[in-house]
């Protein structure tokens, strides 16, 4: 399995290498301190996994898309301090594939380097917490719903939109709108529809990715009804 380590800090790249230099099965091909130069290591060298802080310096979370229209079969692991769910569930979208915290065991680290290696998805207990805090499932989420082709919404299904992802139910939406429980129900439908989504976490997803909702919003604290 070839890895690339892309970390702007020295120190975290020597953890990583140090981690996985005790596994055959794995070669670290290259390390980088930027976002171009990950790029250039790619091209040159291939790889499997890409191990990255894309917060980091000198880093972009738009180098992971850049990198997978080109190289669609490398797989993404991130590893980032803490981050909000709206950061984490964007990161997902963007091609990231697995998710640990920086202050993870090393050995967490080098499973979920092995697990991602071998296609699997892999998350640390504290991801996880932090997005099932914001009332959303990674299972759930269909990172393929979203297309490129235009998706022509209703100012009244954008305002339905906005509502779910704030975590208000049926009843709180129709009472609020002055409409019947049974038309948000059908306006419901017909949004995930249009967006090609299975439940209501995709309609989050959708209301984070295209600025519908604030970060602070998205971060609810109450039930999200389906």
């Amino acid at each position: 399995m070839k890895i690339v380590i892309a970390d702007s800090n020295e120190l975290v790249r020597l953890g990583i290498r140090t981690a996985m230099k005790n596994n055959a099965d794995t070669e670290i091909v290259g390390e980088a301190s930027a976002s171009e130069e990950l790029l250039e290591i790619i091209d040159n060298f291939g790889t499997d996994v890409i191990v990255i802080d894309y917060t980091s310096d000198g880093f972009e979370i738009d180098v992971l898309p850049k990198i997978l229209r080109k190289h669609p079969s490398v797989k993404v692991l991130a590893i980032t301090p803490e981050q909000s769910a709206t950061t984490l569930v964007n990161a997902l979208k963007l091609g990231v594939m697995s998710y640990v915290k920086k202050d993870c065991s090393l050995s967490e680290i080098v499973d979920a380097v092995k697990e991602t290696g071998k296609g699997n998805k892999f998350f640390c207990g504290q991801i996880l917490e932090t997005i099932h805090e914001a009332n959303l499932d990674v299972d759930d989420i269909d990172f393929d719903a979203f297309s490129c082709e235009p998706i022509i919404l209703s100012k009244r299904e954008l305002e339905i939109i906005v509502l779910i992802a704030e975590g208000f139910t049926n009843n709180v939406i129709a009472e609020q709108l002055f409409l019947s429980n049974h038309t948000i129900n059908t306006h419901r439908k017909n949004i995930m529809s249009k967006l090609g989504v299975r439940n209501t976490a995709g309609i989050v997803m959708y209301a984070v990715k295209t600025n519908l909702i604030s970060p602070n919003k998205f971060l609810f604290a109450g039930e999200t009804n389906g």
